[in-house]
C-alpha cells in the first residue's frame, strides 16, 4: 500500500512512535526514525520488516536540528511523504509550582516541533499532491487533567494546528489528522504507574488498575500496535477525505 513512500516518525525509538513506524513499514513505507531510545534495536525491528531505515538524532526542541533532520530525510529517501509528529515529554505539577523551564521544554517538544516539521514537509507534499501528516495528540488534546497544564496546553495546541493544516490543504491530496490516545503503557506511563504504586503502597498491577479506573472505562491500555494500525488507515485510500479530525482511541475516556 505504501511502497516507495517514506515516513518520518519523531520520537520513534520506543513506545507509540516505534509502534507507528513498524505499522507503516508493514505497509511498505521506508522509515526515518528519530529519538533518544535504543536506536540500534529500533532500526533492527523496522529493518526486519523489509524496508529501508534511516535515523536522525535531532533534539526536537531545537529548530535548527529539526531542519537538519528534514533535509537528511529528503537527501536519503527523496522526500517525506508521511510525517508523524509523535515526540513528547511530560512533567506533572500544579500551575503555581510548575517549573518555567519544564513548561518551555514541553511546549517546544510537544507542540512547536510539529509546526517546524509540518512547515518543512508541506512544500514537497503539495507539489506531489499526496501526503499524510499525523499528529499524535492525546486525550489531553480534548479534555484536561489536573497538574498537567503544559502537556494539556500543548496537546490542545496540536489539535488546533491539525485543524488549520487540514483546512489549508483541503483541496489537495495532502491530509492532516490527529490521534488522541488515552492511557498507553509506554515507558512514560509506566513511570506514573511506578510512582503511584510507591506512593500508595500498591502492587504494580493494582496501581495500573487504579490508574485506568480513574479515567478509562474499558479498563485496558491502548497499545502502540493499535495506534499504528490507525495511522496506517489514515494513510490508506480510505483516508483520502478524512481531514482535520482528532480521533480518540481512549477506551471511552471522553465519552463520559
Amino acid at each position: 500500500m505504501l511502497a516507495n513512500k517514506t515516513a518520518l516518525v519523531t520520537g520513534s525509538t520506543s513506545g507509540i512512535g516505534l509502534g507507528i513506524a513498524k505499522a507503516l513499514a508493514r505497509q511498505g513505507a521506508n522509515i526515518m526514525l528519530n529519538g533518544f531510545g535504543d536506536v540500534e534495536a529500533a532500526q533492527r525491528e523496522v529493518a526486519a520488516l523489509g524496508v529501508k531505515v534511516g535515523y536522525h538524532g535531532a533534539d526536537m526542541s531545537q529548530p535548527a536540528e529539526i531542519e537538519s533532520m528534514m533535509a537528511a530525510a529528503a537527501a536519503q529517501f527523496g522526500q517525506v511523504d508521511i510525517l508523524v509528529n509523535n515526540a513528547g515529554i511530560q512533567h506533572v505539577a500544579k500551575v503555581q509550582d510548575f517549573p518555567v523551564e519544564r513548561w518551555d521544554a514541553i511546549i517546544a517538544i510537544n507542540l512547536t516541533s510539529a509546526f517546524h516539521t509540518t512547515r518543512l514537509a508541506l512544500p514537497a507534499m503539495l507539489k506531489a499532491n499526496w501526503g499524510r501528516i499525523i499528529n499524535v495528540a492525546s486525550v489531553h488534546g480534548l479534555v484536561g487533567s489536573a497538574e498537567k497544564s503544559a502537556y494539556v496546553a500543548a496537546k490542545h495546541g496540536i489539535v488546533g494546528l491539525t485543524k488549520v493544516t487540514a483546512l489549508e490543504t483541503a483541496t489537495s491530496g495532502v491530509t492532516c489528522n490527529a490521534i488522541c490516545p488515552g492511557w498507553v503503557l509506554t515507558p512514560l506511563v509506566q513511570k506514573q504507574v511506578d510512582a503511584k504504586a510507591a506512593a500508595l503502597g500498591l502492587s504494580n498491577e493494582d496501581a495500573k488498575k487504579q490508574l485506568l479506573g480513574e479515567k478509562e472505562p474499558s479498563m485496558q491500555f491502548t497499545t502502540p500496535e493499535e495506534l499504528g494500525e490507525l495511522a496506517a488507515f489514515f494513510c490508506s485510500a480510505a483516508g483520502n477525505n478524512i481531514r482535520g479530525v482528532a480521533w480518540n482511541m481512549d477506551g471511552g475516556w471522553t465519552a463520559q
